[in-house]
């Protein structure tokens, strides 16, 4: 097989041994294992940076379903956040703790003086100009979410 061109968010290879301990090996007694798990990494790495859709990964990385099927698995484990702490600088894998995290979400509207004084309602997209209005993206409000 030919080996792929590297992807700027490919895994340098001390990032690889920090984070090879994380990752779980292949169960015994199973299927072969076709991709390597730090090719699984590093298509995880790239929908990270993308933020693309599953189905939009490049077709030399593994295929979406497998490196979806990971992650969610990890996901649920909790061994995703442990992957994910030494990449953004966190906790060290040893000294992680299990801490809740608060998530607040506001709608994005503001009130807004009009020339006459009343206060009325700005939304932070402008209403679309289609047949019938009152459609459901017209009806969502924009959230911004702050961790």
């Amino acid at each position: 097989m030919v080996p792929r061109r590297p992807y700027p968010t490919d895994l340098s290879d001390a990032e690889w041994e920090l984070l090879a301990p994380l990752i779980p090996a292949p169960k015994p007694g199973g299927r072969p294992t076709v991709h390597e798990r730090r090719e699984i990494v590093n298509a995880l790495a790239y929908w990270v940076r993308a933020g693309c859709a599953w189905r939009l990964l490049p077709h030399d990385l593994p295929p979406w379903q497998t490196v979806y099927h990971y992650w969610r698995t990890w996901r649920i484990e909790g061994r995703w956040e442990a992957v994910q702490a030494p990449a953004v600088g966190g906790p060290r894998p040893d000294a992680i703790r299990n801490e809740p995290k608060t998530l607040r979400i506001q709608p994005v509207v503001a009130l807004r003086r009009s020339e006459t004084g009343r206060a009325r309602i700005a939304r932070s997209a402008p209403r679309p100009s289609g047949p019938c209005p009152g459609t459901w993206p017209d009806r969502l409000p924009r959230l911004s979410v702050q961790l």
